[in-house]
């Protein structure tokens, strides 16, 4: 006991950074990568760590672990491997810059530093790319729940994402990027900053089968697990990505998805944090029909949902409704709803606060618009789905959204697909009377033998589309 004792006394002198919680992780996964030496060589960290991530952020890491090409050190010790876990996993600020320019090869402390935006767009790419890498790996319920109902991973969508979380790292009119850039554009990214972090709390966590089965018997004999518990009292580390739980697809092995997870993961993260974890299908033109009436029938009285749209020209975008569709004369939501783009662009428009024209839905009137509206006005939309179903508009500018643009590719457009999804739990009706067994696809009543047959490719032969592999 007193060897353990004197070993976690030597480790936290030799890494003051490291808390207590965090010593015996980084402890083992240095022990395994320098097989048992006090140093790491570059071959043996990026031959364990290699199958992990992406591998142009491999060598990112090698730069800032081993050094520059011409600069490059031999071996990497403990206090160096454990400096780079501190920094990308709950760094400040600087030192999350510093890990940033020493991994594109440039000296961390420079204030002059100036960096070609497209060396930081690569590196927002390796990283990106290595999360979704990871969250595959380590298959949690959330990425099960979309991958086994025919959602995949894009390679070309994971591009377009990493894009949208760089392009307004530089000053409009210039391809460099200083320190202060860097510092500004990380300071507003939370989403990045995330990724980030799981990305080296898998890499740091990750253990292959064969060490696995050492690490486990070198650990269960002498009772050295009661005494390592005692000294390293450390938690079960749970990654929880930033895919929410697929609900309602239950039923649907093989959907005919025409999103990919990396748009998804674009969407939910800049929903409000208390309805990340859960979204609830409730529509899609290419199982229940394509019916504006069967649309406001799976829709109204939800709660909070996301809107997606394809046009007949490829282009996806959408928007995201705070209040509970209803019809009427007037415009609902608040200042938290947002339209997005998917494709060709991935991009998010908050609300203006210059008015509060969030959310409209009417029918069968004869002096209001007939239809369902997001941001704009009356003839302007920033999204307009016509009520004859298959017509909509985009408007060319949105006082409602900042940054806006038409997100359609023609001002009016046809739609190809429309899903609709609840997000977050569903809203308590009491009044709410009970579906009966007869109801439609997906309600969880009706015959599952039935659900499965539509959900097969036959039914889609006109609307279903392979995903391309990554």
């Amino acid at each position: 006991m007193g060897n353990i004792s004197s070993s976690s006394s030597k480790l936290a002198e030799k890494c003051p950074m490291l808390e207590k919680s965090e010593l015996p992780l980084i402890a083992s996964s240095f022990r395994i990568v320098s097989k048992n030496s006090d140093k790491c060589k570059e071959e043996e960290l990026m031959k364990f760590w290699g199958s992990q991530m992406d591998p142009r952020l491999a060598q990112y890491i090698t730069n800032f672990l081993f050094g520059p090409l011409g600069q490059r050190a031999t071996f990497v010790d403990l206090p160096r491997f454990a400096e780079l876990y501190v920094y990308t996993v709950r760094g400040t600020l600087e030192e999350r810059i510093n890990v940033l320019l020493g991994s594109l090869g440039q000296p961390p402390d420079s204030e002059s530093t100036e960096i070609a935006y497209p060396l930081i767009k690569e590196y927002v790419e390796a990283v990106v790319s290595s999360y979704m890498r990871a969250i595959r790996l380590e298959g949690g319920p959330e990425f099960k729940s979309w991958e086994s109902r025919g959602f995949r991973i894009v390679k070309e969508c994971i591009q377009k994402l990493a894009e949208s979380l760089v392009y307004d790292v530089v000053q409009q009119g210039t391809q460099k990027v200083t320190r202060a850039d860097a510092e500004r554009w990380l300071n507003k990214n939370p989403i990045f900053l995330k990724m980030l972090e799981h990305v080296f709390s898998h890499l740091y966590n990750y253990r292959s089968v064969k060490n696995s089965s050492e690490e486990k018997k070198k650990d269960d004999s002498d009772d050295s697990k009661a005494r390592r518990k005692e000294h390293f009292p450390q938690q079960e580390v749970v990654l929880h990505a930033m895919l929410p739980l697929c609900e309602g697809l239950q039923y649907m092995p093989d959907y005919p998805a025409f999103t990919d997870l990396s748009q998804m993961l674009f969407v939910n993260a800049n929903l409000p944090n208390a309805q990340q974890h859960k979204w609830r299908f409730l529509f899609s033109s290419q199982i229940h029909g394509e019916s504006f009436s069967t649309l406001l029938g799976r829709i109204i009285d939800q709660g909070s949902t996301v809107v997606i749209v394809e046009d007949a020209n490829g282009y996806i975008f959408g928007g995201y409704a705070t209040a509970s569709w209803a019809l009427g004369p007037n415009y609902l939501g608040d200042e938290n709803s947002f339209l997005f783009t998917l494709r060709p662009k991935m991009r998010c428009f908050p609300s203006t606060g210059y008015n509060p024209h969030y959310q409209y839905l009417n029918l069968h009137q004869q002096t209001m618009p007939n239809g369902m509206g997001m941001g704009g006005q009356h003839n302007y939309w920033g999204l307009w789905l016509d009520s004859e179903y298959g017509l909509g508009e985009c408007a060319e500018s949105c006082t409602t959204y900042k940054g806006y643009f038409q997100m359609s590719a023609t001002k009016k457009f046809t739609v190809r697909n429309i899903e609709v999804w609840g997000v977050g739990e569903k809203p308590i009706n009491e009044d709410e009377p009970e579906r009966n067994s007869s109801g439609s696809i997906l309600d969880g009543n009706a015959d599952s033998k039935a659900m499965l047959k539509l959900s097969g490719r036959e039914q889609y032969s006109d609307g279903y589309r392979e995903e391309p592999k990554d």
